[in-house]
């Protein structure tokens, strides 16, 4: 029986390089994707192209690519991504780029674009899913807005014989699904077939969590050199079954557990997990163990896809100010609520308007705020952080300078003073038509 080994080369946009660079020499794969695009990371691109239109893409894009494609070249294996965040085109244009001067005339890179809905929401009435409201009332706060695409622009870049696939927004298990439909002819409307699919690409999308990471726990879930933690591979069947494994001598443990927590990560309906191909059903997947790291998924099944497409709408929501600084040594606590104290009433006597504010102790009451910290020990050190929200960057930048200035008008022992400001791009949801968002691709050849 036929078999498509795909390799997981990034579950985000800052993901390791080096387990890709593994997968492409000792994987012995067909296709090795790399999913990289959160749901604000778009908006902050959109951002970076207004800047430079040559830019807008995922900064790691150049240095994956020098890394991964003499390998992946060599052996045949296909690239699919979505790094091209706002800026597919250019993305495919810098991957020619590096092609060429590795050598490698000839490479066929493919942008799919279309999901770039920005006029479309921003010309209609399009309620927002998150609260009361619709997109028009952002006005011209907004940012982006991205539709999320299925795999069929991904098909048809690899019938074009893309070597690499560059897309932005699409359904993260897209980017897996979209070579097992090209591989085995599944058509689009096979939901059972679709649905398969789908669990293999969310198995996958995350990287090296369903290797280990972000599994385990000492004592409890125990896995062996998360430093070297590998990848995943999926062998898949064309009936969507597949084999969860890595390379042999790869560091991370894929077991049972990891899968199944893999499979729960970000689900909210087992039974109708909503994506642009297809209503996936997870309910009945079932998990195997043939031999060390060697997990068989079977089961899963779709119904017919969703009549509409989410979008993710970025829009300019605040500015936060941030300042820290350390405290050690007997007294720590005290100094540091002290500390917390003088920067409270300075901040309300300069006036600084702040719409929500945390003053808060890391290693005391950070994480569990407002919990009782009675019946610890002190701690040997504290950080002080102060973090308000305003509507200015200009009110932002007051919040650091005022926690800087501990250091000679606050309590002693202060240290490592930091202090930032920023604007807070946040993102809301929406549902268009899919007629409103069609997929195009153009190619690039080296």
């Amino acid at each position: 029986m036929k078999t498509i080994r795909i390799g997981s080369g990034a579950g985000f946009a800052g993901d390791r390089i080096e387990p890709a660079v593994e997968l492409a020499e000792r994987g012995d794969l067909h296709y090795l994707g790399f999913e990289c695009l959160a749901e604000r990371t778009i908006a902050l691109a959109q951002a970076e192209r207004l800047r430079d239109p040559d830019l807008g893409f995922d900064p790691l894009l150049v240095a994956r690519m020098e890394a991964v494609l003499p390998a992946c070249s060599a052996r045949g294996v296909r690239i699919l991504t979505n790094m091209g965040a706002a800026n597919p085109r250019g993305a495919a244009r810098a991957v020619a780029a590096v092609a060429r001067r590795l050598g490698l005339a000839g490479m066929r890179i493919a942008a799919v674009t279309g999901d770039d809905v920005l006029n479309t929401v921003r010309n209609g009435i399009f309620p927002l899913l998150e609260r009361p409201g619709s997109v028009a009332d952002l006005g011209a706060s907004i940012r982006s807005a991205n539709a999320y695409l299925g795999a069929e622009g991904l098909v048809a870049a690899l019938r074009e014989g893309a070597d690499v696939v560059i897309t932005g927004r699409v359904g993260d298990p897209a980017l897996f699904l979209a070579p097992l439909i090209h591989e085995f002819g599944w058509a689009m409307d096979d939901w059972a077939l679709l649905g398969r699919g789908t669990v293999v690409g969310h198995l996958l999308e995350c990287a090296g969590q369903i290797t280990g990471g972000y599994f385990a726990d000492p004592g409890f879930k125990d896995v062996p050199n998360l430093a070297r933690l590998g990848f995943p591979i999926a062998e898949v069947a064309a009936d969507g079954s597949c084999i969860i494994t890595k390379v042999a001598g790869s560091g991370g443990r894929i077991s049972l557990s990891s899968c199944k927590e893999q499979l729960l990560y970000e689900l909210l309906d087992p039974n109708a997990y909503l994506q642009p191909d297809v209503t996936a059903d997870f309910s009945a997947v079932r998990f195997a163990e043939l031999g060390p790291d060697r997990i068989a998924v079977s089961g899963g099944a779709g119904r017919e896809r969703p009549a509409t497409l989410k979008v993710s709408v970025g829009y300019l929501d605040s500015h936060v100010g941030e300042g820290q600084i350390s405290y050690a040594g007997p007294g720590a606590v005290a100094r540091g609520r002290l500390a917390l104290e003088i920067v409270r009433e300075r901040l309300h006597l300069i006036g600084v308007k702040m719409t929500e504010a945390r003053f808060e102790l890391i290693g005391v009451d950070a994480a569990h705020q407002g919990g009782d910290a009675s019946g610890y020990a002190d701690p040997p050190e504290v950080r002080v952080r102060v973090v308000g929200r305003t509507d200015s960057l200009a009110e932002a930048v007051r919040i650091g300078n005022e926690v800087e200035s501990l250091y000679t008008n606050g309590p002693a022992g202060g240290g490592g003073a930091w202090k930032s400001a920023r604007e807070v791009i946040a993102v809301v949801s929406t549902l268009i038509p899919r007629a409103c968002a069609a997929h195009a691709v153009s190619v690039e050849v080296a």
